[in-house]
């Protein structure tokens, strides 16, 4: 397909024109005209950069691109490597922050609730991007952060009682912590996010509501994959996933 028939599709599906974000949706690089091999990774970085070159993607599909809000705006240093590297075998980078953490189905919050069986009863925060649902039974707190250990394969960070049995969660993925208020005024029993800050400890104790750090990456992974399986379907191209092991 057409680059151009590519980006208008995922603009459409993920309604970007919705969302005021930290940086732009859709094409940040353009390379050939047509696509056939889609990478997607969460982060552009250089060795997602170099894998999907590698693999030989025309275009590379990400949830953190460039020319985030209030960075340097001139093209010198790693980005100008990173940037370079695509100009030089002619392939796209297209990227899509909040769309693709909001989406109702492909979505970074609705394929975490559905990996860890939650169902959703709405939405909260700017822009409803966090969600809000339910276990279908009450757990201990340590078997909820066990299981999100498990779906994710990263240790969680873990405040709160451990015997506090939770069943209302509250979660956003990424860098969310600031939502942690708001998951209390929802009655969330936890709320699970990427990230953590010192002042949510402090809310722990206070409130009583427990909270998951989960790791940013580790709660981002699932979107682009999702989004790239039903580009993939949807459009008959060749896609695979490169993901690059982070700790935070």
């Amino acid at each position: 397909m057409l680059l151009e028939e590519l980006r208008d599709y995922i603009a459409s599906l993920l309604q970007t024109n919705l969302f005021k974000d930290y940086c732009p949706n859709g094409v940040q690089v353009e390379g050939r005209a047509e696509v056939k091999r889609i990478a997607t990774g969460v982060t552009a970085s250089q060795q997602v950069v170099d894998a999907a070159i590698a693999w030989g993607a025309d275009a590379l599909l990400v949830h953190h691109g460039y020319f985030w809000r209030n960075e340097e705006a001139a093209i010198v240093g790693i980005k100008k490597k990173r940037i370079a590297k695509l100009l030089q075998h002619d392939v796209s980078l297209l990227a899509y922050h909040l769309p693709l953490d909001a989406h109702a189905e492909l979505g970074n919050n609705a394929r975490l609730g559905a990996l860890l069986g939650l169902k959703p009863l709405g939405n909260f925060g700017e822009q409803n991007i966090a969600w809000l649902g339910e276990l279908e039974r009450g757990q201990t707190l340590r078997e909820f952060s066990a299981a999100v250990e498990k779906s994710l394969q990263r240790v969680p960070q873990q405040l709160g009682d451990p015997d506090k049995v939770v069943r209302k969660v509250a979660w956003c993925s990424g860098g969310a912590q600031g939502y942690f208020e708001a998951a209390i005024a929802q009655g969330a029993d936890v709320y699970m996010t990427g990230e953590i800050s010192e002042q949510n400890f402090h809310l722990v104790n206070e409130s009583g509501v427990a909270f998951i750090a989960a790791g940013h990456h580790a709660t981002e992974r699932l979107g682009v994959q999702a989004l790239g399986n039903h580009l993939a379907t949807k459009f008959n191209l060749q896609h695979r996933f490169f993901d690059q092991a982070n700790p935070v």
